[in-house]
């Protein structure tokens, strides 16, 4: 794809520069609705198993008409088709970028690689619907870090209603050993499958990990490594190097925090069985279809990522918080931190030049209403404008009363009070109001509407890196602490400090005292 013109030197980007100093930096939302009646028809639309209700945002007509402007002067669909027509979008890599090939339906695509993703797809399932028959596993441990544990671990968590009874599953990534030592606690080897999600199988977390697991297995009387253990990379030699013949594999055009979608998401499929993990891959085709089809006045990925470049580089807001008011999407805040902060914290566009301007926001957050309790007080009141995504579910799978009502009622609720907020003389009470929100509601929590809700932010974190003209799809940020890593451990065990800074050889030798003291 040829070179995109730098947003912050279009036309629209000054013309929305000055809408921004002329009505922007002065819109109230109060006044907004006060004024138009239709406001919430305007900023709010229907996608494929997914509500959105923009209206609580600071923004105008205007404004959206000229970020419009600037999605087609930065040429945002011509980069979107590029991405869907196997180009290589990831240029620092030379990469194809089709995480969207892997939520296919066979013989809907002309891609040559279409064939192979349904013969692991149909592999994948087949070997998971074999465990969930298998009743002498009880147990299945992933073995992942980053994308090859959030995405799997927050969609199991996410589909709990719907998961195989007599199966527990369970996630270890951190390398440090209190968790996996917790995990295996309460495991026993002749009833636990250990899955090893690493695509080169020599990630430092993952194969840590899966050593330990091995050694465990082995000094527990565990014999058949070949049926406990199965892996989810490209480098079988490896695998079966360790001991294990069942491998599933991926591609280099998936990317780390977009493999939920392909063989890292047996877990998904062990949980909720074959169908289910179809129906999640059917729910995100909806809304690859929504995302390439659609004109980008009714396109909901292109309004958001557009919204978050208006607030990110207009309003100057720094973090974004996510409020699931499901306890069962508890894990989507991180799901998406890394989705966002991974993709788009960037500080040079895709030619490697500095920005002149910011990127990513933070994004954090916890489920509501355990979140009302605990940080809401500086949404409402602090000095900072942080805006608030609330993400909902009509309808819930249990049948306690009143308990629904209730959430639902708090999270309209709490979206009403940062917007009206409430005026108090004496101060102390006095909510300024007049602070951004987004409503996402689904009808129900389905595998179907939880893959429309992810690939929706797929789609939208895309737009906003599209606009500012960054490679969303590396992450070389990644490497540098990890190559560090190595060299630390090595000095850790030797007590060799010479060349490093002050600080990091004080602190290895106070470790190196504290461990002697063990």
């Amino acid at each position: 794809m040829s070179e995109r013109q730098p947003c912050h030197q279009t036309a629209a980007w000054a013309a929305l520069e000055d809408h921004y100093d002329k009505v922007g930096s002065k819109f109230d939302l109060r006044d907004a609705f006060q004024s138009d009646g239709k406001r919430f028809e305007t900023f709010s639309q229907d996608a494929p198993h997914v509500f959105a209700d923009l209206s609580k945002n600071r923004i105008d007509a205007t404004a959206q008409m000229r970020l419009f402007e600037l999605a087609r002067a930065c040429g945002l669909e011509r980069h979107r088709d590029a991405m869907f027509g196997g180009e290589p979008v990831n240029n620092t890599e030379q990469r194809a970028v089709k995480h969207w090939l892997l939520r296919v339906p066979k013989g809907a695509s002309v891609d040559p690689d279409l064939a192979l993703v349904h013969e692991t797809l149909d592999a994948m399932l087949a070997y998971a619907d074999r465990v969930r028959a298998d009743s002498a596993i009880t147990d299945v441990v992933n073995i992942g870090i980053g994308g090859s544990d959030l995405g799997p671990q927050m969609a199991v968590t996410a589909l709990q209603a719907f998961a195989a009874q007599g199966k527990r599953l369970h996630f270890v990534s951190n390398i440090d050993g209190h968790e996996l030592d917790a995990v295996l606690a309460t495991v026993r080897p002749q009833s636990t499958l250990f899955l090893i999600a690493s695509k080169t199988f020599t990630t430092l977390e993952t194969m840590t990990n899966a050593r330990s697991a091995k050694a465990w297995f082995e000094a527990q009387g565990g014999s058949d490594i070949a049926r406990h253990f199965a892996a989810l990379t490209t480098n079988v030699a490896a695998a079966r190097e360790f001991g294990i013949d069942t491998t599933f594999g991926f591609w280099d055009w998936v990317g780390g925090r977009y493999s939920m979608w392909s063989a890292i998401g047996l877990p998904i499929a062990i949980a909720v069985g074959a169908q289910g993990f179809r129906d999640l891959l059917s729910g995100a085709h909806d809304m690859d279809r929504h995302f390439v089809t659609q004109p980008l006045e009714r396109n909901l990925p292109v309004r958001l990522g557009l919204l978050d470049v208006w607030n990110r580089n207009f309003h100057g807001f720094t973090s974004r918080s996510i409020a699931p008011y499901h306890s069962a999407l508890r894990r989507v805040p991180a799901f998406l931190q890394q989705l966002e902060m991974e993709s788009n914290g960037k500080r040079v566009d895709e030619q490697g030049r500095a920005l002149a301007f910011e990127t990513s926001p933070v994004l954090w957050g916890e489920p509501g209403t355990n979140g009302q309790h605990a940080y809401f007080q500086m949404l409402h009141q602090g000095t900072d404008v942080v805006p608030v995504e609330f993400i909902a579910v009509a309808r819930p799978t249990h049948k306690l009363p009143t308990h629904h009502d209730l959430l639902l009622a708090n999270a309209v609720a709490q979206a009403q009070a940062l917007m009206q907020g409430k005026a108090d003389a004496g101060g102390h009470r006095n909510f300024p109001g007049n602070r951004p929100s987004t409503f996402f509601l689904l009808d129900s929590l389905t595998p179907k509407s939880l893959g429309a809700l992810l690939a929706l932010h797929e789609h939208r974190v895309f737009v906003s890196g599209s606009i500012w003209g960054i490679n969303s799809f590396d992450q070389w940020g990644v490497e540098l602490g990890k190559v560090l890593a190595l060299d630390v451990a090595a000095r850790l065990a030797s007590g060799d400090v010479s060349g490093l800074d002050g600080s990091s050889a004080g602190l290895l030798g106070r470790l190196r005292e504290s461990m002697r003291q063990q």
